[in-house]
């Protein structure tokens, strides 16, 4: 008896939450009228999801935090180069600023508290936290951003060689671009998209000029920018763009080879302090480490005895 009333518990509980989720989070209508194309009714309520309720309130709190007018600009142009284009990403940055410079010293607190340090030391550690969970979203997108130069500065080398390709083979500049923005979709995304969006903004009517510099800003990586001050030059002057854009792929080839070379050369220098804190101890302990024990066992005994 017990066991028919939790399997008919169970089946009940189940058919409910079928039911609750199938009418409030994948709403069968909707998706059918979306795919349709039939309008949707405006008085029905779209259910929002909980992270994005969650970043929300983390806008809503970043929203009531004062800043200073130089400093939005700058982390605005950040998140950008870090892949973060929503409108409301800065405010979401400092709602989760503010939050990791609660939550963290409170754990602090805790974590203290059941050390058992001194008075000193406790609030050492809450100040520390507090200011750690304050810097830690901002060195967060800017390690992100770091990474994601990293990857458009791999895949430079791809889509110029793609890019004088498609020149070389009668396209113009804006469909060579678009052409190499469809190429690299799946090998490098995030070039792919700078291009998309140099090709979005061509067709918006700003100048290519303007749309290249564009390029250049929202990346900030050295390589990108002399590849548009090339093109903006061959375009200005009108000389040959196949020509220079071949002119800067072998430039550019020379130049990481030379990089390579240097990094190659750096080696040495910096095996220095692996070396000499980590293999050399090793190997004292490996080559004097028997004869010491021999010593200490032997010579030792003979000279107390004379």
């Amino acid at each position: 008896m017990p066991l028919l009333l939790s399997v008919i518990l169970f089946v009940l509980l189940a058919a409910v939450t079928s039911v609750v989720a199938v009418r409030v989070w994948l709403r069968p209508k909707a998706a059918v009228d979306r795919i349709t194309g039939e309008a949707a009714d405006p008085q029905m309520q779209v259910p929002v999801h909980p992270s994005l309720a969650f970043r929300d309130m983390v806008a809503r709190l970043g929203a009531l935090l004062p800043s200073r007018s130089a400093t939005p600009q700058r982390m605005e142009k950040r998140l950008v180069r870090a892949g973060y284009r929503h409108p409301r990403a800065l405010r979401v940055l400092y709602g989760a600023r503010l939050i990791s410079a609660i939550v963290l010293p409170l754990v602090a607190v805790v974590v203290v508290w059941r050390l058992h340090l001194a008075t000193d030391m406790q609030v050492l550690a809450v100040g520390a936290a507090a200011l750690a969970g304050y810097i830690a979203p901002g060195g967060l997108v800017t390690l992100k951003a770091r990474r994601r130069q990293r990857r458009i500065r791999r895949g430079l080398p791809d889509a110029l060689d793609l890019l004088v390709i498609c020149v070389e083979s009668g396209l113009g500049l804006d469909q060579a671009i678009m052409q190499v923005a469809k190429e690299l979709e799946t090998a490098h995304p995030d070039i792919s998209l700078e291009f998309a969006l140099v090709n979005l903004e061509l067709r918006a009517g700003k100048r290519r000029a303007e749309a290249l510099r564009n390029l250049a800003d929202r990346t900030a990586v050295d390589e990108l920018r002399k590849l548009v001050a090339v093109l903006i030059q061959a375009d200005r002057f009108g000389t040959g763009i196949a020509q220079s854009l071949r002119t800067h792929s072998d430039y550019m080839r020379v130049q990481a080879r030379q990089t390579a070379e240097e990094k190659a050369a750096k080696v040495g220098v910096k095996l220095v302090f692996p070396i000499f804190f980590c293999i050399l101890p090793t190997l004292f302990v490996v080559t004097v480490g028997p004869m010491a024990m021999r010593i200490m066992r032997e010579m030792l005994p003979m000279m107390n005895n004379l």
